[in-house]
């Protein structure tokens, strides 16, 4: 029996690595999953719903350090990728999406489930081709997924599924994709000792570290060492950065602390390394500021930028050691890691848990999740107050690795994640730190944890809101609307889809139940009942989020709501 083009393609996913795919079957992935029943070396790991198949492959892929491929059937099926093909291009991880698509002939006459997916696709992916003859294969998968490795985002391949069923053409299948580690990259002579002039002035020096910064662990330190500099860690720097790390001075932003806003507000001197930090109200007005960044289009985008240059920060960092030959003061070091320790101080203060005191902080359920949880674990975390609590209180090590949706910013991100994330590392201890409104969007592939026997322990903040939303309209002066959410009860939900559920609503019993959900050979569901009122303030509030807040607790008294007043008060004053 001659190939199919479908055959083809299996034949090349597994000599580019690849053992698994993520996805939903459709007739027009019919000829594709066929050939991959017959291979019996490519596991179809089969989800409830397309956006989880993107996310999980997008956690794979961080976890595995290879890519990771998922696909949906025609219109629909593949449309439902979009979203969580949109986070792995922001994350940029090398992901390649098998949209299928309606019988060629059909194109173009508006038929059953007709889209153009080589539209739709376009502006989340860096490759997206249609096959529609047997002579673009094997060749446009391998352009596909060798642009996805090399630019480190999403490739997407659009097969009909008529022409996966097609003779294949007698050529060759490539046996590999090439891997090759990145060149490395520093600026030239001359650059490095332009840039070493600014830093050779003895000034206050702030670095601002990003998950540019992985690998480059050691030269920072030493860095921060010869500049006396402290280091504010933009979130998805924070598992390389932060732990061990006596120049940390905690992060910036929305989620960050008062000391890393400070540390870069009062230097004269910022020095950006690997970040594309987004926020620019975070940024000094006055100070110098200088760049380093392997992508150029990073350069200068979000703030005024004095010099920067093009390089991989690593060997960047240790092509300019030798250039930096003055002493600097550590008065700003001093001063900026003295205010670093009373705010870590201060915020450890409130993850506290008092038995019978109900709800549930939920700074003290984070700090219960890191204290108990493995020394190399996979924690992945929702958007909204999970992303914030798992910012301050995950302590990250070594081995630790901590996912979310820290770009693209959607819900549901957190169970999705840990699917990939357990399936690419099924020995290791996956975490997810889901929201309930972001659980409940994607809830259906709890069933997927069942039915793939995978040991995910997901946490669910339960609230009974929309809280950071909830937050973001108090600062803004209005009053909450439409953020209540009326939920289940999780670990019931949980026992009916054959899963150990577990429902805590006593700090008392917190430990307890995260060390039997740890200890559980199978996927484990823990509703933590979490206070509503909790707030997750950013590092610096100016007076507009001032000047709202005040109007909205006038709004609440106003509106017969002076009770949340009080509750918020007893949550965050009276403690």
């Amino acid at each position: 029996m001659k190939k199919t083009i479908a055959d083809v393609l299996v034949e090349a996913l597994l000599n580019a690595g690849i053992h698994r795919i993520y996805g939903i079957v459709g007739d027009s992935l019919n000829a594709v999953l066929d050939s991959i029943r017959k291979s019996g070396k490519i596991e179809w790991i089969h989800v409830r719903h397309e956006e989880v198949a993107a996310f999980a492959a997008g956690a794979d892929a961080q976890v595995s350090g290879s890519i990771a491929v998922c696909a949906g059937s025609s219109g629909p099926g593949n449309m439902h990728l979009i979203n969580g093909l949109y986070d792995c291009h922001r994350n940029r991880v090398p992901v390649l999406a098998i949209a299928a698509h309606i019988p060629s002939d059909e194109i173009g006459s508006e038929y059953f489930q007709a889209t153009h997916p080589e539209y739709l696709f376009q502006e989340c992916s860096h490759y997206c081709e249609v096959i529609t003859t047997a002579k673009q294969m094997p060749r446009s998968l391998t352009m596909a997924m060798q642009t996805a490795v090399a630019r480190s985002g999403v490739s997407v391949i659009v097969l009909p599924g008529d022409v996966a069923g097609l003779e294949a053409a007698d050529l060759p299948v490539p046996e590999h994709v090439y891997h090759a580690p990145h060149p490395v990259v520093h600026p030239s002579e001359p650059e490095l000792a332009k840039l070493a002039e600014y830093l050779n002035q003895d000034k206050k020096i702030t670095l601002l570290c990003g998950a540019g910064c992985a690998g480059a662990r050691e030269p920072l330190l030493e860095l921060c060492d010869r500049l006396k500099s402290p280091m504010v860690i933009a979130l998805r720097g924070k598992e390389y950065l932060e732990y061990d790390n006596p120049y940390s001075v905690g992060l910036t932003g929305l989620i960050g602390y008062s000391s890393g806003y400070h540390a870069m507000m009062d230097c004269d001197v910022l020095l950006m390394l690997g970040t594309d930090f987004p926020y620019r109200q975070f940024f000094p007005e006055d100070a110098t500021v200088l760049q380093v960044d392997i992508q150029t289009s990073h350069l200068g985008r979000r703030t005024k930028l004095d010099y920067g240059v093009c390089g991989d920060i690593k060997a960047t960092i240790q092509a300019l050691l030798p250039y930096l030959t003055a002493e600097h003061s550590d008065k700003h070091l001093r001063k900026s890691v003295k205010h670093y320790t009373k705010v870590r101080e201060d915020l450890d203060e409130l993850a506290v848990g008092k038995p019978g005191k109900k709800p549930i902080h939920p700074q003290y359920l984070t700090k219960v999740i890191s204290d108990t949880a493995a020394e190399n674990a996979i924690f992945t975390c929702d958007v909204g107050t999970p992303t914030v609590w798992a910012a301050r209180y995950i302590q990250m090590s070594r081995n630790r690795r901590l996912l979310g949706s820290f770009n693209h910013g959607t819900m549901a991100n957190a169970l999705p994640q840990a699917i990939g994330a357990q399936v690419a590392d099924p020995g290791r201890q996956v975490i997810s730190l889901s929201g309930d409104g972001g659980l409940a969007m994607l809830m259906g592939d709890l069933l997927t944890l069942k039915q793939h026997n995978l040991p995910v322990k997901v946490v669910v903040f339960n609230n009974g809101a929309l809280s950071f939303v909830e937050l973001e309209m108090k600062a803004a002066g209005f009053l909450e609307s439409g953020t209540e959410l009326v939920n289940p009860n999780f670990a019931m939900v949980a026992q009916a889809m054959g899963i150990e559920g577990i429902r805590v609503e006593d700090p008392a019993e917190l430990e307890g139940a995260m060390e039997r959900a740890l200890q559980h050979n199978g996927p484990v569901l823990i509703d933590a009942v979490v206070n509503r009122q909790e707030l997750s303030l950013p590092p610096k509030i100016n007076i507009k989020q001032a000047e709202g807040f005040t109007l909205w607790m006038m709004k609440a008294v106003l509106n017969g709501r002076g009770d949340e007043l009080i509750e918020l008060a007893k949550t965050n004053l009276l403690r």
